[in-house]
This record gives structure tokens, sequence and C-alpha cells, in this order.
């Protein structure tokens, strides 16, 4: 049975994955099961001149792997969920990196096309910054952030390295070049932490090495119809909520170099009543963190056609 409407209305946040969340097959059984999804796929790939959906469906998985596609298959999967998810409302809402554009045409600032194009540039953008300025992340399991930002400070010695995902308690992403990176790793791995893992990604999200992509990124968000949110939503860059749509621009251009604060985002959502949680789109990573975040709240994933019919007790 699902969450009556005014249940969902004073308490559910919505929450919106970022790269990491895709999976080959994506999106299929909602493009095969409403009008309203197949409408938007064939819009995406109209919008793009790309067969986006295809490469949704089928692959090859290298292919949806490219962050020039990942980015917007992500986006335009949580947009499909969204759409058949009808009248429900969230109170607030927050995006992990990527997800912070869905979470912003859900909460009315940007309209689907216009965060359709963003997301896409966005995308090409950092993929062009991981070739031309190469770099990696690695994740750190077991140490306080603190901690990892004293590591990192440390470790700059050897090159650039940063923290770039604050996830949960104990779970941090570094991001930087391969020798401040892996420098960073050794140092991690002394002070004790429980793992430190080098990542396969295709360049430095979250950090310096990504300025060439902010820069780019920064005229088409002033160019960009972008407008005030209906409702707050929780910014990677400061972990608080923004309505504003001059802020919002600039704090859209600053993610893309600084750590993404979602233990702060989720910790500030809770303290601002969110007791309930619905992931918005593939797979089920940032249901993992807020459960490891808060053991207080519940949080589940609206990824297929049959969480939303759970959900609207359709």
């Amino acid at each position: 049975m699902g969450l009556g409407p005014s249940e969902i209305m004073k308490r559910t946040a919505y929450i919106f994955p970022g790269q990491g969340s895709q999976y080959v097959g994506m999106g299929k059984d909602l493009f095969e099961s409403d009008v309203r999804a197949r409408e938007l796929f064939e819009n995406a790939d109209r919008e793009l001149g790309v067969p986006l959906s295809t490469i949704c469906f089928e692959g090859p998985e290298d292919e949806l792997r490219q962050t020039k596609n990942t980015q917007p298959a992500i986006f335009l999967h949580s947009m499909v969920v969204i759409s058949l998810m009808g009248e429900k409302r969230g109170a607030m809402a927050a995006g992990h990196s990527l997800g912070e554009y869905s979470a912003l045409v859900y909460a009315g600032a940007l309209t689907f096309e216009e965060g359709l194009r963003l997301v896409r540039l966005r995308g090409e953008l950092m993929q062009r910054a991981g070739t031309e300025q190469p770099g990696t992340m690695a994740a750190i399991v077991g140490l306080t952030s603190s901690a990892v930002e004293d590591i990192c400070l440390r470790a700059a010695a050897d090159g650039v390295v940063q923290p770039a995902n604050f996830n949960s308690p104990g779970q941090i992403v570094i991001s930087g070049s391969a020798a401040g990176v892996r420098g960073a790793m050794e140092l991690a791995r002394r002070g004790g932490a429980k793992l430190a893992k080098e990542l396969v990604v295709s360049g430095a999200f979250h950090s310096p090495l990504m300025q060439g992509a902010r820069e780019g990124l920064r005229k088409a968000l002033e160019d960009a119809a972008l407008g005030d949110a209906a409702i707050p939503v929780y910014a990677n860059v400061t972990g608080g909520p923004v309505q504003k749509a001059g802020e919002i621009r600039t704090l859209l251009e600053q993610q893309l170099t600084s750590p993404v604060r979602w233990e702060e985002s989720v910790q500030n959502m809770i303290k601002d009543g969110a007791a309930d949680f619905l992931e918005i789109g593939p797979g089920k990573v940032l249901q993992g963190l807020v459960k490891r975040i808060s053991d207080a709240v519940s949080v589940r994933s609206i990824d297929r056609m049959a969480d939303i019919e759970q959900l609207t007790g359709v």
C-alpha cells in the first residue's frame, strides 16, 4: 500500500541519483508500460540528436558508461519516473552531483528540455576535461571527514587531491591527479582506513582538474532559462537549501570543482522535517547512503514500474 498524499506532502524528501547508478536496460520497462514514458524517451532522442533510449535499453555498457551518455541517461530515467508518479509531491529535494539537475527540474527551476541540454553538455565537458587533465578517484572507508581532509592536505605534495564526495559517515571519495590520489590512499591505509580503493572513472570529478569543464559550463548556465525553485533544493556545495535562481546558477558552476556534501545535505533535510526519502531513478545507491546516515528515517528507491505501482497503489 502506498503512502497517503498528505503523508508524502508533509514528510517526504525526493532524492535523485548521479553517475554510477546507471545499468543497461534502465527505463525499458517504463517505456514499454506507459505512453508518457515513450514520449519522454523519444523527445530526448530528438532533442539531443542521439539514440539515448537505445543506449539506455541495449547499451553496450561501454557506451552507456561514457560520461556524455551516462549523465543524460540517468537524468532522463529520473524524469520519466517522476512523470509516472502523478500528483505525489515531496516537500524538499536533493540530487547527488548530476542528480542536482534532476532535483531542480522536479522543483520547477528548470524545464525538462533545458535540464536535458545542460546535463548532456556537462557530461561532454567533464569527459573532455578528463582527457585533457587526466586524473582518478578513490573510495576511503573507515576514516572521519577531518582525517581524510588532513590526509589530502599532506598528500598535496605529491599532486592535486581533495575530498570529492562526503557520502556517509566513514565513506568518502577523494579525487585528483593519479600521484596525489595514490599518495593519499597510502596515507589513508597507514592511518587505519578499512579500505582505500581506486575507482574506475573517466576523470577526477569534483576536483580542480575539472576547471576547464567549469568554465565551459559557466556560459551555458548564464544563458539557461533558470528560475526560482518552488521547494527547497539542498545544494551539493553547501549541504543547505536553495531556491533563488541566482544562487542556483552559482552553486551549479561551483559544484564541478567542489566536494559533494551529501551526508550534510541528508542531515539537514532530516533536521528540516524529512522522515521519508524516495530515491527517484536508476539503482539504489542513495538508498544505501541514507540508511548509513540515519536509521531514524525510511528510504526506498523508485526505479521500475513495479515500484511506481506499489507507491501509488495502482
